[in-house]
């Protein structure tokens, strides 16, 4: 069986050839460092990515009456990236399987939430459950893949990381909240208050280059949760799906989906985190 070659130990290589060629001082240190940085960042939102240009590209360009509904042609090219990202290995099997779990949660809460009423796909499509087209639990997974792929990718040491027993007990009550406060009282408040006492005191510590830096760990779930509300903002333009209020024509997502966003991150960090934490005593 050929064994292909590792590509991440060819980027590596490239990056530190360009690093001697580039850097001459702390100037040209930090500018190397910032580029390192989005870099980084781009690779590690590499599926995510490639959804969001799925999304975009067959919205504007999808043939009209073909046999393939839009939607199911989404599911089949996720499932596609899916693969080639772990034969090239571009993602490790430690990664597919914490996407593999995201996915399951994030298809459940779909079929629940879109029966509520939250939102609607307005396609039709053959590949479904309940209404809720395969593709969505891959837009799940794909938070899922960027923080198991940003964990990785930057190094991830903390300070003060809490028990993960409590963040477990968090995500659990996060996940349970998405779907309760439908039938009862919405604890959100508490649940946005718990995240601060759990995390306030933790810092994350990353490395774009050759030095880690640190950042609360709170701020690093408040602007990833913005950019996955960018993303979302993008989604439903897209018309992959759509919110009350957007059947008519397409207006930017509320900025109160932004908590919700957050709290999804909690789930999507503690599962990596648990993953991790299975490992080290492996």
């Amino acid at each position: 069986m050929v064994r292909l070659p590792d590509p991440r130990a060819f980027l590596h290589a490239r990056r530190e050839a360009l690093r001697t060629w580039f850097v001459r001082g702390p100037w040209t240190q930090g500018v190397f460092e910032f580029v390192a940085f989005g870099i980084k960042q781009a690779w590690a939102c590499l599926f995510g990515g490639l959804m969001l240009a799925l999304l975009l590209g067959t919205y504007l360009w999808y043939p009209q009456g073909w046999a393939l509904a839009r939607y199911d042609f989404l599911t089949l090219a996720a499932l596609s990236i899916q693969v080639m990202l772990i034969a090239t290995r571009l993602e490790t099997w430690e990664e597919a399987r914490v996407i593999a779990v995201f996915h399951i949660v994030g298809t459940v809460m779909e079929i629940f939430k879109t029966y509520a009423g939250s939102w609607e796909y307005p396609e039709a499509s053959l590949l479904r459950i309940a209404g809720v087209p395969l593709f969505t639990g891959f837009m799940y997974a794909a938070v899922g893949s960027y923080i198991a792929r940003v964990w990785r990718i930057f190094d991830f040491r903390f300070d003060r990381f809490p028990k993960i027993s409590w963040q477990i007990a968090l995500a659990v009550a996060v996940y349970v909240n998405f779907f309760a406060h439908h039938y009862g009282p919405d604890f959100r408040l508490f649940l946005f208050l718990a995240t601060g006492v759990i995390y306030g005191r933790c810092v994350v510590w990353f490395r774009p280059d050759a030095a880690h830096r640190p950042m609360p760990l709170v701020v690093g779930f408040l602007l990833v949760a913005l950019f996955i509300w960018f993303a979302e903002n993008l989604g439903t333009f897209a018309r992959a799906w759509a919110y009350p209020g957007q059947e008519a024509g397409w207006h930017m997502v509320s900025l109160a989906k932004l908590g919700s966003w957050y709290l999804l991150m909690i789930i999507s960090f503690v599962l990596v985190a648990a993953v991790q934490a299975r490992a080290k005593r492996d």
